[in-house]
Formats: structure tokens, C-alpha cells, sequence
């Protein structure tokens, strides 16, 4: 028997042996105020349980910033009989893991996905206009949101509907932007965000107060392996076809850019590595 035997045995029991962890009612950590007058990051998901799944960048600002990370929920899930559910869950992953938390609308926006863009403009421009109220209440210094190939269709119309607010915001508005990837991987990242091990249980811990959905499919388990792999594409995405790969176990794949003059705009050539040594804030400066 080899190393490499064990090493995916081992692997394996502790998935198998995860999904008999408690899920959620950890007691909130202590940690230092937030000062109100901090930047804000606005972080646009599209389903209670992604600001946990995509959040190593945001986790890290809280903390490093510090920053104030705002969490806006445009949906509340499909499932009308779990709605009231998930916000629950939510508040409580929220109040875990230190970020303030915005409803769109009671039970969140409906039908946010391109087909709706295309085919209610109505529908879509309500929406659009509740999105736009919150960037111009909070004015963010990042907006997070998911990228335009996400593949699922309310991750891509969450996209579209921050890229149309945006549109509407005045004209000397300005924020980074860094768009997230889950569902479908980005072809053109340019940030790698290492998470240590201290965060991504964090992170975990916090995803497993979303107990209905992650007793139907124990996806945060998965979490850690998702990140891994990040970090193999991110090698190569990130720091350059046939580059050395970073000393990273754990990292989440962004795209950086500026949102200026109506637009979004390029803020560097190539890609950024973030080691868990620097501060993320300084991105932002």
C-alpha cells in the first residue's frame, strides 16, 4: 500500500465521517467592532449559501480590512415553501460569520435570469431599480457579484442585473468590481485569493447554518476540494501558462476590475496572486 493510498482513504473518511458534523448553532465568535464609517463591499448572491461558498475574499476584508461586508440576497431560493426557511438560515450564517445582511424585496427578487431580461423588460427594470437603490444607498467600494458564464441561470442573471444597476448609478461613480465564479469556471480570472486554513473553516462552519439545504446535498464538505482546485487552475489562469505553482492549499479565483465612466475597465495586465500574509485591503486602497 502506498502513500498515495492512504492519502485518498483518508480523504474519503473524512467526507463519509463530515456528514455526521453538528450543522449550524455554533456560538458567534467575539470579534472586533466593525467602525460604522468603513468601507463597504457589497456581496450580491444569488441563493442564501453563496456568500459563504465564494466568500474567502470577503472573510479575509472583514477581517484584514477591516471592511464592512454587506451581504445583499437578491433571491431567496425558487422554493416558495422554503423561502421563509432560507432567510432564517441565512441571518443566522450571516450573524456567524460577522457580515451585515440586505433583503432585496420580502422573499427576494423573482425571475432573475436573462430569459427575464429579454422577455419582461418590466419585470426586469423593477428589479434593476431596487439593485441600483442599494449601490446608491451604500455607494461600496467593491461589488461582488457572480460573472456572466456561471452557468446557473440566476447566478448569470445576477450578473446582468448588478451590471445594469451599475449603469444606472451618477455619473462620477466609481468601485471595483470583482466578479465570483461556483457553478461555471471563468475562462479570464486574474486574482487568486488564498484562504488559510483558520478562514475556510470558518467559512464551512458558517455554511452549515443553511441546514435544509445542506442536509438535502453536503456540499460544504466539498468546499476545501473545490478550493484546491482552484488553485491548480488558478496557477496557470492567474499566474501564467507554465508559471511555478503558488505555495497555496486553499484559494478562490476572482476577476478584478474597475467600474468607471459608465463601464467596466481593465486595472492590470496578467493576474494577482494574494498569499494569506497580505492584506487584502490594500486591492482597494
Amino acid at each position: 500500500m502506498t502513500p498515495y493510498h492512504s492519502f485518498v482513504s483518508t480523504l474519503d473518511r473524512l467526507v463519509r465521517e463530515g456528514k455526521s458534523y453538528p450543522l449550524g448553532g455554533f456560538p458567534t465568535p467575539a470579534r472586533p467592532p466593525v467602525a460604522a464609517n468603513a468601507p463597504p463591499v457589497l456581496v450580491f448572491s444569488p441563493h442564501p449559501d453563496d456568500e459563504c461558498i465564494i466568500g474567502g475574499l470577503a472573510i479575509r476584508l472583514l477581517r484584514e480590512g477591516p471592511m464592512r461586508i454587506v451581504n445583499v440576497a437578491v433571491t431567496q431560493g425558487s422554493n416558495k415553501e422554503r423561502q421563509a426557511a432560507r432567510w432564517d438560515e441565512l441571518t443566522r450564517a450571516c450573524e456567524y460569520v460577522g457580515f451585515e445582511l440586505v433583503e432585496t424585496v420580502p422573499g427576494g427578487l423573482e425571475r432573475v435570469n436573462a430569459k427575464t431580461r429579454q422577455a419582461d423588460p418590466a419585470h426586469w427594470s423593477r428589479a434593476v431599480d431596487r439593485i441600483a437603490e442599494v449601490l446608491a444607498e451604500h455607494r461600496p467600494r467593491v461589488a461582488m457579484f457572480p460573472h456572466d458564464t456561471d452557468w446557473n441561470s440566476t447566478h448569470i442573471g445576477t450578473h446582468y442585473l448588478v451590471a445594469d444597476a451599475l449603469a444606472r448609478q451618477a455619473s462620477d461613480f466609481t468601485c471595483h468590481v470583482v466578479e465570483t465564479e461556483f457553478w461555471g469556471a471563468m475562462a479570464t480570472p486574474n486574482l487568486m485569493v488564498e484562504s488559510s486554513v483558520d478562514d475556510l473553516a470558518r467559512m464551512m462552519e458558517a455554511l452549515s447554518f443553511h441546514v435544509g439545504e445542506v442536509q438535502r446535498n453536503p456540499y460544504h464538505l466539498l468546499v476545501p476540494a473545490w478550493m484546491q482546485d482552484n488553485v491548480r487552475r488558478g496557477g496557470e489562469l492567474v499566474g501564467g501558462q507554465g508559471g511555478a505553482a503558488p505555495d497555496f492549499s486553499f484559494c478562490t479565483l476572482y476577476r478584478h476590475r474597475l467600474w468607471k465612466d459608465g463601464r467596466f475597465n481593465a486595472l492590470y495586465e496578467g493576474g494577482r496572486s494574494l498569499p494569506a500574509a497580505d492584506n487584502a485591503a490594500a486591492l482597494f486602497a
